[in-house]
Formats: C-alpha cells, structure tokens, sequence
C-alpha cells in the first residue's frame, strides 16, 4: 500500500471536506480540536495528511480510529468510504465528550455513515476491526496494546508518525514482534506512515 494523496474524489466528496473545514475551524475556538497556529493551513496540515493514509484499493469491512479527537483521520475515512466503500463501517472512539459532540455533528451534517463510542479505549468491547488508525494518540507501544485489542484477524494499523518513528519502533519491538513498512509522508518529509500487520506481545 503506498499512501495516496492524489486519490480520486468526487464533486461531493470535495464538498464534503469544505463543510468539515468549516465545521473544525467554527468548533476550534471552543474546544482546541487542532493546535490554533494551524488552522490557517487546514488542509495541508490537517485534511492531506489524513487523505492520505487512505488506500482506495484496500478491502475492508469495519475501520475503527482509536482517540478520533477532532475526526482526524476518523471522519476523513468515513467521507472517503461514502464514495468508495459505502458498505463498509467507519466507528470513531474518543473519550472527551465534547470532541464526540463534535463527531456526532459531523456526521449528520455531512450525511456520513460512522459510529462514535463515547469511552475509553479499553472500556468498549473489542470492535472486531480490519483497519485501524490513530494520529498523534500515543507511543507506538501503547498503540499496539490498543489496537491488538480492537482487532479482527489479519487486521492492518495504520498510524502516522513524526521524525522519531524509528525509535518508536525500537522501542516497541522490545514487547512486540510484528511486520511493518513505513511510507514517507507526502505531507511532511520528516514524517511517516506506519503500516503494521501481525502484532503480538512477546
């Protein structure tokens, strides 16, 4: 999977990230969904470096974003899959009730389909996943405990992860054995796309 920021959209879907811009930057002021200094950069920041962990051709049923915060990639996923994967389920987990207001708003004005669980991580029943993400969440080592959690078997992580991944991983592979690849970022040179598959505790 080589992640693509120049995936097909349609006039609908591009419409679609227009209201969610919208939606962020009128609910930032209130509860911080993205750091103030970059708004004014949205969609290079924010909005391309979800878009582009999404791979149009990966087959999948159910994709779980663990700490979803302000949709990110959470709801970029779900606006992807009304377009190409309008079957599949899209379930957004995050803590902080107001942020889940906020998800929940999304949704409905965006006409998506997706699920928002309004709890912990671990405090849910395992969500059975074939994909999962998290942006900026936690260590890659706990993301693991995380995600091995909410998994279906053969299940993929994708987690985007700044200049420090290679030491992230080290760290992990001290509790963990898994597969990985790692995809620069089309967004950030310095940052990187993880994609894991076969995690398990050692």
């Amino acid at each position: 999977m080589e992640p693509n920021f120049l995936i097909d959209v349609s006039r609908e879907t591009i419409e679609r990230f227009e209201i969610y811009e919208a939606l962020v930057k009128k609910w930032n002021p209130a509860i911080n969904l993205v750091a103030k200094s970059t708004i004014s950069q949205f969609q290079k920041r924010h909005l391309a470096d979800s878009i582009q962990i999404y791979d149009p051709t990966l087959s999948w049923k159910r994709w779980v974003d663990l700490g979803s915060g302000g949709g990110l990639p959470g709801i970029v996923v779900a606006i992807l899959a009304a377009q190409h994967n309008p079957a599949a389920q899209v379930h957004l987990v995050e803590s902080d009730q107001r942020k889940c207001a906020f998800l929940m708003t999304c949704i409905r004005e965006l006409s998506i389909s997706a699920q928002v669980h309004s709890q912990r991580i671990l405090d849910i029943p395992s969500l059975q996943a074939d994909v999962i993400s998290a942006r900026a969440l936690a260590a890659l080592d706990m993301l693991l405990d995380f995600s091995t959690y909410h998994q279906r078997e053969n299940a993929i992580f994708l987690f985007p992860k700044g200049v420090n991944w290679k030491s992230e991983v080290l760290e992990a592979q001290k509790s963990w054995t898994f597969k990985y690849e790692a995809f620069r970022s089309n967004t950030d040179p310095d940052a990187t796309i993880l994609k894991i598959s076969g995690a398990e505790r050692v």
